[in-house]
């Protein structure tokens, strides 16, 4: 006698067994190939990759970039060294300040360019704070992927306080066009080291509310934990950098490897993991966060009186050479190159070395073997930036 499937379900919630299979019959699988992306909100970007799929396995993984594509090094060579700034802003849109402070620190190379001390200890408070900003998406965005939406809510309370500090400061959110090469556009407002101190204080709360959100959360565990694993050796070959890297136990910072700026000058950790793994990449995002406080707290204790600019000349022109300035940005190592020729307003040669671009590399790495409800979060954990990528 034939049953309802509505009895059947009944049958099923109070535990009945399943139906043995009728014979010897497998599940048949066929090989697709899907577009994620370029329209896709959890691509992080104008970002396209075609799937290949086994099932629900991914078998085969192809990025197609290129959609933001601006020519912004292309721009740079037509523009004063300091019209360069305002390009670079929109490159790295979500870590404008460290982009400033590595490219004006290229230029200071080529022209011998002094920068007063209290115009380092402003840049260090203000990239940190930057930084900061960056993992506050991250943390965002991170969390919407794995299918939770209330840490997109916390991240971004926090991300409008900082974006505010930065408008207080040089009139800007987003694209603050606010360091010179030899210091800082201007003199820091009335109230800058109070407006700090405010902002520091929502974020040692907020960085709490952060960890009790996710970090223990057994869904979030699930989704992320042993998901998109990779060797020390294989981020060392395929180029990784920042949290990336440092994922899979490899303490390379270039804040420590290569100290520039006054970062010698502070005490901080550099968080790493072991298993490289989404769940890790995250992890060390979220403690970056607490060690970008401990900078911020130590510069603004130490922060001196003095000029924000050094002796630069009004139209600046640098002698004939090259320089390269690396730094960490938010997602690793990220580099300018500039080549001069003598006595010009303009570089010669502009080109940017972006950790986004690098870390997509091996997103295949990451992705092939897995399920492909896996490689939202495999591509989230990359944290790239499209227009970074793209440039």
């Amino acid at each position: 006698m034939a049953v309802s499937t509505a009895a059947r379900t009944a049958d099923l919630l109070a535990g009945a067994p399943l139906p043995a299979p009728d014979g010897d019959q497998e599940l048949d699988t066929v090989e697709m190939t899907i577009n994620m992306g370029p329209q896709h909100p959890s691509t992080h970007g104008v970002f396209r990759i075609v799937l290949q799929l086994e099932g629900e396995r991914i078998r085969g993984v192809t990025p197609h970039i290129g959609y933001l594509h601006r020519g912004a090094e292309k721009l740079g060579e037509a523009a004063s060294y300091v019209e360069v700034i305002i390009h670079l802003d929109r490159t790295e849109y979500l870590s404008a300040l460290l982009s400033e402070q590595c490219y004006c620190m290229a230029v200071e190379k080529l022209a011998n360019l002094d920068v007063p001390e209290r115009a380092e200890y402003i840049r260090i408070i203000l990239a940190e704070f930057t930084r900061m900003v960056s993992h506050c998406m991250f943390y965002g965005a991170f969390g919407a992927d794995a299918g939770a939406t209330t840490p997109f809510a916390y991240a971004f309370a926090l991300r409008e306080e900082i974006q505010q500090l930065f408008e207080f400061v040089g009139g800007a959110r987003m694209f603050p066009n606010y360091f010179r090469p030899g210091g800082l556009k201007e003199e820091v407002p009335d109230g800058f080291e109070q407006k700090v101190r405010d902002t520091l204080d929502l974020a040692h709360r907020s960085i709490d509310d952060f960890n009790r959100l996710l970090t223990e959360n057994e869904i979030f565990l699930a989704r992320t934990r042993g998901v998109a694993t990779i060797t020390a050796e294989e981020a060392l070959n395929w180029g990784l950098s920042g949290p990336m890297l440092r994922s899979t136990g490899v303490p390379i910072d270039v804040r420590r490897a290569e100290p520039y700026s006054i970062y010698d000058r502070f005490d901080f950790d550099i968080p790493v993991g072991t298993t490289g793994d989404c769940y890790e990449r995250y992890l060390i995002r979220l403690e970056e966060m607490r060690q970008s406080i401990r900078i911020i707290e130590q510069a603004l204790k130490d922060l001196p009186g003095g000029p924000i600019l050094g002796n630069v000349p009004k139209s600046l022109r640098t002698p004939a050479g090259e320089a390269y300035q690396r730094i960490e940005n938010s997602r690793g190592d990220f580099g300018v190159y500039l080549v001069s020729e003598q006595n010009k307003l303009e570089p010669y040669r502009v080109k940017y070395r972006s950790p986004s671009y690098c870390n997509l590399q091996a997103l295949g790495r990451l992705m092939i073997g897995n399920y492909v409800a896996d490689a939202v979060l495999a591509l989230g954990s990359v944290d790239i930036v499209l227009g970074e990528v793209d440039r």
